[in-house]
């Protein structure tokens, strides 16, 4: 044992520390890995990607009965013409034309077919360029002057027997009047398209006037207007009635507008893809009346000839062409539809998604920002079919990598966030699940579930807060697996990243939830393996997240439970047919993140004592390794035997590990034959903490595992010479077993690790010279005991470690520079000082050697 008169090392550490309970600092958190008490790593579960784009996959708990079907015909007989509507404020003055179609007198889309061009462009460009900046002009708050229109004909004329003439104030022009001042002779003739007759005559002078209409009639009399100065009276009723009759001159004009617009600018688009075959030309010709109504700020509800316009686009959708149908249902959109005609056309668009070839062609068209535009604008409970369909599409692009930025940066984290914060505030209101809502919060779940491999997601999450939210949501549908499986996905992601996974255990709520899907889901392979593979991030990041989940009642009783019907499953799996092997596979993952969750919630010191006094916890993890059939699962085994390593740190006279600690020992020893040297390490592990105990390094010694360990120190692994040089430090407490160093070159092969490894880990420097240290404990001549080269070569490396300015002279950043520092003060100087005053005074140096490069 240790000399007396060196008090500072009178008692020894053991191999292994306990864990400090106070806050950790970052030096402490990288250092983690070294710790006795070690959290396990294991692999996100594995998410197939499916065959086929549906709204509910293979594996959904939906029967096909009980939800929307992925599959539908779609005709444009399926649009409603009634519900497309313009809404407005005004009410409008029923329009006096009636539409005719030389081919089909009488139908509603007879305007369509014109066999003659539109007429010149110089003169449209006039015309729509009036209409631009008449909406400028009111967007600035111009209003038209008090200046009421001459009083319209109780009747209609029709202009195929009457001549149009300017003779008076009044011109009419289709049985719209058009007031002008000084309109003289008679309008020539460039042909205009109209809806009744085809072609009729306009000239520069019918432009003028109604540029003169927008401009609010003649400049002088605005400004003989101006000039009065009425009384106070008088102005409050002089301005009422001109803010009436600037409304309707406005009204007036717009209509105006619209129709000369319409005549010349769409028809002719219209007439051609009425009679266009080629779908490139259609394509081409919708995307182009896309741009002009956009340019002339018709898109939306507020537009005259909108029912006409969408009965002509709904009647294209039977030409059953993925491109042209994509454009349609972004012009649809754009023109702001609702009830059945927004649900068919969501479908469209849906039904256009669920080809994955498209997907190049949706991201061409930016068809994701009107289908965020609906998630956007629309609203949920009137609309929630048509919601589904929406979600549909965009989870399948969701899944497209060349989707991903796109949607995030448009907006589409925080339009699901919000949405899922509004069903469940709706639910939490009215005490049960809206119609539908299910089926759509599959599809948001499942879509928010792609999106949060961006990192900027998992910020944006973190941000809003919606963690809770999301918590919220499977309490709520805590009976539709479907739901609490997508969310269980988000958080397996998501809590693989280190300020998502705080952020989670700091929900309180989050492990009574998981708890309760998993007594709930207990034979649900799919459900259960993620939300333990969750609570093992949990508890793999914060002690205080352990401290909790273990507080919740049954909480290990659960885990326990599980484990003892997965390890049934798969004790069974010899029996199973070939075509079960992927369920026995999946059996087996469960028990891999069932048996890190232990091991993890075994670090608490409150709850590690527990578990190791536990007989049924330490009989299920003994029966693992005793297993015959594990052979082919390295990390099944190598997170038991983790997991045994932090049970057996707990030196109490309850821990069941310690009364079977030989044939804990025994198990282990048929692990060092591996191949594998992580389960080697693992196994080394133990033996760290067990070798503490007499009669273990008795039996040790038996086996010549002394010899093992001295050949690990060859292995010039920092992980395997630490754990290895751990052991011996253990055996060679005892007296009789110190000698074990001089067999296969052991004292060397020490020094050759601190020389090797010292500057970088200063915690396996400690232990080399501890291990030195007891080695050394009855010296009379350094040079008998370590040999002559070793000797010198300690007494160099000892000296340079022990110079701080050398030692500490690494480029590193804070936090490594501050954990060398913590474990070169607090650790290696003490132990170090120690053995050389120790060398020192049993050797004289002959002949120094080379200070050793490192």
């Amino acid at each position: 044992m240790l000399s007396s008169n060196d008090q500072k090392l009178e008692k020894l550490d053991s191999f292994y520390r306990p864990p400090v309970s106070k806050q950790r600092t970052s030096a402490e958190i990288i250092s983690e890995a070294r710790n006795a008490l070690r959290t396990v790593r294991t692999q996100r579960p594995f998410t197939p990607r499916e065959d086929q784009r549906k709204l509910f996959g293979p594996a959904s708990s939906r029967s096909p009965e009980n939800r929307p079907p992925s599959s539908f015909s779609l005709h444009a007989s399926s649009f409603e013409l009634s519900d497309s509507k313009p809404i407005s404020g005004t009410r409008l003055r029923p329009l006096e034309l009636k539409p005719k179609a030389p081919a089909s007198p009488g139908t509603e889309d007879a305007c369509l077919s014109f066999p003659k061009a539109p007429l010149d462009p110089a003169k449209i460009r006039k015309i729509s360029g009036a209409r631009a900046r008449f909406y400028r002009a009111a967007s600035q708050g111009m209003l038209l002057p008090d200046r009421s229109p001459p009083a319209a004909h109780s009747k209609t004329v029709d202009e195929s027997s009457k001549p149009v003439s300017v003779g008076s104030s009044t011109a009419r022009r289709n049985g719209t009047h058009l007031t002008a001042s000084s309109a003289t002779g008679q309008l020539k003739s460039p042909p205009l398209l109209t809806c009744d007759q085809g072609f009729q005559e306009t000239t520069e002078q019918e432009v003028s006037l109604l540029s003169q209409l927008r401009r609010g009639g003649d400049p002088g009399k605005r400004r003989a207007r101006a000039s009065s100065c009425p009384s106070s009276s008088d102005l409050s009723r002089k301005e009422t009635r001109a803010a009436s009759r600037a409304s309707s001159q406005e009204q007036e004009t717009d209509t105006e507008v619209d129709e000369v617009f319409w005549k010349a600018r769409i028809v002719p688009i219209l007439h051609e893809l009425e009679n266009e075959e080629d779908i490139e030309e259609m394509c081409a010709a919708c995307t182009q009346l896309h741009r002009t109504l956009e340019e002339a700020r018709m898109l939306g509800k507020k537009f005259k000839r909108r029912t006409v316009l969408l009965k002509a686009l709904y009647k294209l959708v039977d030409a059953d062409s993925d491109p042209l149908s994509l454009k349609l249902a972004k012009l649809i959109l754009a023109l702001k539809v609702s009830g059945k005609n927004l649900l068919n056309v969501c479908k469209l668009i849906f039904k256009i998604s669920r080809n994955e070839k498209n997907d190049t062609l949706m991201q061409e068209d930016n068809i994701l920002e009107s289908l965020l535009e609906v998630l956007r604008a629309e609203e949920l409970q009137s609309n929630t079919e048509a919601f589904l369909y929406c979600m549909g599409a965009l989870k399948f692009v969701s899944g497209s990598p060349g989707f991903l930025t796109e949607m995030v940066n448009k907006g589409a984290v925080e339009i699901l966030a919000q949405l899922i914060k509004e069903m469940t505030e709706d639910t939490e209101k009215h005490g049960v699940c809206l119609p539908d809502s299910g089926h759509l919060l599959v599809q948001t779940t499942a879509t928010l579930r792609n999106l949060v491999d961006s990192p900027l997601t998992r910020s944006k999450l973190l941000n809003m807060g919606a963690f809770p939210h999301l918590c919220t949501v499977m309490e709520q549908h805590a009976d539709d697996k479907d739901i609490c499986t997508n969310i269980a996905r988000i958080f397996s992601k998501l809590t693989s990243y280190r300020d998502c996974c705080a952020a989670l255990a700091s929900y309180s709520r989050c492990y009574a939830l998981f708890l309760s899907l998993l007594n709930k889901y207990q034979k649900n392979q799919d459900l259960v393996i993620r939300i333990v593979f969750i609570l093992g991030n949990l508890t793999a990041k914060s002690n205080q997240a352990r401290e909790l989940f273990s507080r919740e009642t049954g909480s290990v009783e659960t885990l326990l439970t599980l484990f003892q019907s997965f390890y049934h499953h798969k004790e069974n799996s010899p029996k199973l047919q070939l075509s079960e092997a992927k369920p026995q596979a999946e059996a087996e993952d469960v028990l891999v993140k069932l048996t890190r969750v232990l091991a993890n919630i075994a670090i608490h010191p409150r709850i590690g004592p527990v578990l190791a006094a536990n007989p049924r916890v330490v009989g299920l993890l003994l029966r693992t390794l005793e297993s015959k059939s594990l052979g082919d699962c390295e990390e099944l085994v190598i997170n038991t035997i983790a997991a045994i390593n932090n049970l057996s740190f707990y030196q109490v006279k309850s821990s069941v590990l310690q009364h079977r600690k030989l044939y804990v020992a025994e198990l282990l020893l048929r692990l060092l034959v591996s191949n594998n040297m992580e389960r080697i390490l693992e196994a080394v592990r133990v033996f760290g903490n067990l070798s503490q105990d007499h009669d273990v390094c008795n039996f040790l010694m038996q086996k010549n595992v002394h010899k093992f360990m001295i050949t690990l120190l060859e292995a010039k692994h920092q992980d395997i010479c630490f754990s290895a040089c751990g052991v011996l430090l253990n055996l060679t407490v005892d007296k009789e077993k110190r000698a074990i160093l001089k067999e296969g070159g052991g004292i060397k092969k020490l020094v050759d690790c601190l020389r090797d490894f010292g500057p970088s880990d200063w915690q396996l420097a400690c232990l080399v010279c501890k291990t030195l240290w007891n080695f050394s404990e009855n010296i009379t001549n350094a040079s008998e005991c370590f040999g002559d080269d070793v000797a010198n070569t300690l007494l160099i490396l000892l000296s340079t470690f022990l110079d701080e300015e050398l030692a500490l002279n690494g480029s590193f950043d804070q936090d490594l520079e501050s954990y060398h520092r913590l474990h070169w003060e607090t650790e290696f100087k003490p132990v170090a000082q120690q053995l050389l005053q120790r060398i020192q005074s049993h050797h004289s140096l002959l002949e120094p050697l080379p200070v050793p490069s490192f």
